[in-house]
């Protein structure tokens, strides 16, 4: 079922067809109701009051008290959702047990469920696409058509090059001033970076920041085949043999080089979310949304 999960989304180039899939059955929201209105769980009844909707009225207790009383429920409160997707050039990283799926494209996949869920939530929700370099922004705004926007723009986003610079990046993020949750997916390869040097400084201005880091199953097991070269595709240095002397020192400086992102982020109450991009993305999505911060 995980391969048959990942397969849909390396084989349809269409997001709102992943994104029914993954969704189907999820139920999860991004934040906890916090305004009393029209919402989907009922708190409590109070008398009608002019300027009430009909709709709202609840006519079988009309029919037990002779008066009108209106259903209260819990509805989310409004914030800003902002989306952070590192398209570099390590994203392109394929997995070797399904066919035509990378790093970026899984990305893609979870965090165009979260702009649906925030859409669905009535949230106003923006983009940032870091890639060669730059940072391709759409600004938030909310409803179905920003949601085929923000859909398109990372669609369009290829894999390529580095990570903007700090400047770049600081100048990117003017923009969260109010409440927000910054849902940040990207491999964690290149850290510390501006990347990591922003969720920091986000989540001390008291944002509610949530990072996803994702790697094929390969890199995990050290699973790559001993090929005469292997260039690490965002620097000139390259691994010419990964032998099992080689695959060791991999290993070593693979797991030290998580265990201090981990640390990091523990430190400064980022919720890490770590996945392999061959795992079902209904169960990855449950994870990341499950770690809210402390904001």
């Amino acid at each position: 079922m995980a391969l048959a999960s990942s397969a849909l989304i390396a084989h349809t180039k269409d997001l709102d067809l992943v994104i029914r899939h993954v969704l189907a059955g999820l139920g999860h929201g991004i934040h906890a109701g916090r305004e009393r209105g029209a919402g989907v769980e009922f708190s409590e009844y109070r008398a009608y009051a002019p300027g009430d909707e009909w709709r709202r009225v609840d006519w079988k207790l009309l029919a037990r008290a002779d008066r009108y009383y209106v259903r209260e429920a819990e509805r989310d409160s409004h914030v800003a959702v902002w989306l952070v997707l590192d398209a570099s050039a390590s994203m392109g990283e394929q997995s070797r047990a399904v066919e035509g799926l990378d790093k970026l494209t899984y990305a893609r996949a979870l965090l165009g469920c979260v702009a649906a869920i925030a859409q669905r939530q009535g949230d106003a929700f923006g983009l940032l696409v870091l890639r060669d370099g730059a940072v391709q922004f759409t600004p938030a705004s909310r409803g179905p058509r920003q949601l085929q926007r923000v859909l398109a723009q990372m669609a369009r986003a290829d894999a390529a090059g580095s990570l903007p610079e700090g400047e770049a990046l600081r100048s990117a993020l003017h923009f969260v001033r109010s409440p927000s949750v910054l849902f940040a997916a990207g491999d964690m390869l290149d850290w510390p970076s501006p990347l990591s040097e922003a969720l920091v400084r986000l989540r001390h201005m008291r944002h509610d920041v949530r990072a996803l880091c994702l790697q094929t199953q390969a890199e995990c097991d050290a699973g790559f085949d001993a090929g005469p070269a292997y260039r690490d595709p965002e620097q000139e240095e390259g691994v010419f043999s990964f032998d099992a002397a080689a695959r060791e020192t991999y290993r070593r400086n693979r797991d030290a080089h998580f265990a201090a992102v981990k640390a990091e982020c523990r430190k400064h109450d980022i919720p890490l979310t770590s996945a392999r991009i061959e795992q079902p993305p209904g169960e990855v999505l449950r994870m990341w949304l499950r770690q809210p911060g402390r904001a």
